[in-house]
């Protein structure tokens, strides 16, 4: 079913922008806000909630079962921090998946689906815990292999799963993919709140992040400290006060750095792809793995431009079509999955 990538003998991935998107910042905005996601008509899903264990809920987005060709695997999405099935990104996955006849399934994080989810918690980069509680339940659903594909703060919790799942991984999914991820929590978050980021993405995920924190507090009297929360002028003060504490971390540097998956990827045991432009205002090239930080299992493919989670590619308007269509390559070729 799968065969053990290796990042020595694969060849590199390269992506060359449209000369009219210039930079990382064109490359991650223009794409989130205005390329085209999907050919032909949209893909439809239907929603599914599932009662965790802790007696919470999540969301759960299934592709509607149309032209499904008989053994292909079902594709996961994780998405990343404050995103959904409507993101760019997941259209463009499950679009790729209506092309190609493979089921798709997008979970929500808790909180992320448009209702408050219930319990004293909602989910952090290193949510290993909640990644495999998912895929566990996907897998036994299905009599097919499972592969799945985080994006941004989903591809982090995803690889930290596969790292402590170790040879156990294998039972549950055939590979797994990181796109854009910041596998260094600290160097991502440091680079977030500084400049032009500061300004632009810090202030756009505080803008839905803290409403949500405060709709917490109602349900939760007494979860954290609201003078503190609100305060907050940064992801680095919103973490420290609300997600580290939340989630059973001592402060914001103990969650960056026991949920950061860049220092433990030598423990993956199943074809994984870790994929980063080098341009990704939010992950700074210095900090990305090289080969020799990450074991036989791992492919690492680092172009120079894609920006965060853009990839555009073609004339104006242009498309992120290509991100999938690269991704599930390696997929079927790179990691053997038919």
């Amino acid at each position: 079913m799968a065969a053990a990538a290796d990042h020595r003998v694969l060849p590199p991935f390269d992506w060359t922008a449209p000369w009219w998107l210039p930079g990382g910042n064109a490359q991650t905005i223009w794409p989130a806000l205005f390329a085209r996601r999907v050919r032909g008509p949209a893909p439809l899903l239907r929603r599914e909630r599932w009662d965790t264990p802790d007696g919470d809920f999540i969301d759960v987005d299934h592709r509607v079962d149309e032209a499904q060709h008989a053994g292909a695997p079902l594709l996961v999405l994780f998405h990343g921090l404050e995103g959904s099935s409507a993101s760019h990104y997941a259209q463009a996955f499950a679009g790729w998946a209506q092309a190609n006849g493979w089921p798709f399934a997008l979970p929500h994080f808790r909180g992320c689906s448009g209702e408050l989810n219930r319990a004293p918690r909602a989910y952090h980069s290193g949510d290993f815990e909640e990644i495999g509680w998912i895929l566990a339940r996907l897998r036994a659903q299905q009599a097919r292999p499972v592969v799945a594909v985080g994006v941004s703060l989903g591809g982090n919790a995803l690889l930290r799963w596969a790292e402590e799942a170790g040879d156990s991984a294998a039972a549950t999914a055939a590979a797994v993919c990181a796109v854009s991820s910041p596998i260094d929590l600290a160097a991502g978050g440091h680079a977030i709140i500084r400049g032009f980021n500061r300004q632009v993405y810090n202030r756009m995920f505080l803008r839905t992040m803290k409403p949500k924190a405060l709709a917490k507090l109602a349900q939760h009297p007494g979860l954290f400290d609201r003078e503190r929360l609100l305060a907050a002028r940064d992801l680095h003060a919103f973490d420290d006060v609300f997600t580290a504490p939340l989630h059973g971390f001592r402060n914001v540097d103990d969650y960056w750095d026991r949920g950061s998956a860049k220092p433990q990827l030598a423990r993956i045991r199943i074809p994984a792809l870790v994929l980063n432009a080098r341009n990704d205002p939010f992950v700074p090239a210095a900090c990305l793995p090289r080969p020799h930080e990450v074991g036989r299992h791992v492919t690492l493919w680092q172009p120079a431009q894609g920006g965060h989670v853009g990839f555009p590619r073609g004339g104006f308007p242009g498309e992120v079509l290509g991100l999938p269509e690269a991704v599930m390559n390696w997929v079927r070729h790179g990691a053997g999955v038919v």
